[in-house]
């Protein structure tokens, strides 16, 4: 069968992933040259590498290039398979995002799956486990997926050191999903997690988010003990057709203030543009839509990576999804 070609210059882990994901559920092969062309260290690192041995694994697939720091890949998938795996980072690299690779091809194997994952669950290049939990996969189900994931061990950056466990049963494809209104406001939640750090730095954090965007249920949670420490800042809000959460992670030389006021003024945001989607929720749902064959839904300003990862679906399956104004800085996505 031919390659399908991909240039990876402008793009980033996701184009990766989302080729993997396609590659192992259309049987087609692909090539990604230049793979994350752009960042400061190109090629493969431990995530992406991790990535794509678990394709293999799952798929009973080969990949010529898999190796760190190797800007170009050649796979090839088998036939998906269910049942137990374990895959472990080695690093902080986002196991959800490990998790959100295998997802999509897992919906169409055998027979179901449970996946161990080891490494970071709370990174701040990545979505928090919350978000896969609260955000992501409750917009899944809506679309026909059976898929959960439990949280064993907070793992922060840089350490890592966590460990989520994931269950997908098979289905018979995902339903289309129109989700162009939210609904009404119902409830605001602010969660801080932290690990091995002077109590106060959350207690700050809080009371800055807080401050920028009040509510009523908002508490500090001691992920102790386990390896590594850190803090971030969690803020969702559910809507009667919508929920979107917003994250900021402690990081050296800013104050927890700082990070605070930006958790609840992404949230604050969000609620101004009466969208049901949010950004990261955006690039999430592209995939699903895609393979679902139709669905549309209202978000904010799509960020770049909306764009590359629309043109690999585009690559692996005979479908469009455009992207268009909907007016009073609302976008509409959707397929053609």
């Amino acid at each position: 069968m031919k390659l399908i070609q991909l240039d990876g210059t402008t793009g980033g882990g996701q184009m990766l992933r989302t080729a993997l994901s396609l590659a192992m559920i259309t049987g087609q092969p692909f090539r990604m040259t230049n793979i994350r062309g752009k960042r400061p260290k190109p090629g493969l690192m431990c995530q992406h590498l991790t990535c794509v041995k678990a394709a293999c694994e799952i798929s009973d697939g080969t990949a010529d290039g898999a190796e760190i720091g190797s800007t170009e890949l050649v796979f090839r998938a088998g036939r998906i398979r269910g049942g137990e795996h374990r895959f472990a980072i080695g690093t902080a690299g986002s196991t959800n995002l490990l998790y959100q690779t295998l997802l999509p091809a897992l919906l169409y194997a055998e027979a179901p799956a449970t996946l161990r994952l080891e490494g970071g669950t709370h990174n701040p290049m990545a979505p928090p486990f919350e978000f896969i939990d609260q955000v992501f996969l409750p917009t899944l189900w809506r679309m026909g997926a059976e898929a959960s994931v439990t949280l064993l061990e907070s793992g922060f950056a840089p350490v890592g050191g966590g460990v989520i466990e994931c269950a997908v049963t098979p289905c018979n494809g995902l339903r289309p999903l129109v989700l162009e209104v939210r609904g009404e406001l119902t409830s605001l939640s602010l969660r801080v997690p932290t690990r091995n750090l002077p109590i106060h730095i959350a207690g700050r954090m809080l009371d800055a988010a807080l401050a920028e965007l009040p509510c009523d249920d908002a508490t500090v949670e001691i992920r102790e003990p386990g390896p590594g420490r850190g803090v971030c800042c969690l803020y969702q809000a559910n809507f009667t057709n919508a929920v979107e959460m917003t994250s900021a992670f402690g990081e050296t030389n800013v104050t927890a203030e700082r990070v605070g006021r930006r958790a609840g003024k992404l949230l604050s945001d969000f609620i101004g543009a009466e969208v049901p989607v949010g950004r990261h929720l955006t690039d999430q749902l592209l995939l699903p839509m895609a393979l679902a064959g139709g669905g549309s839904f209202l978000t904010m300003a799509p960020d770049d990576h909306v764009p590359t990862n629309i043109s690999v679906i585009e690559k692996f399956l005979p479908l469009q999804i455009k992207v268009e104004e909907a007016g009073r800085g609302k976008w509409r996505i959707g397929t053609a």
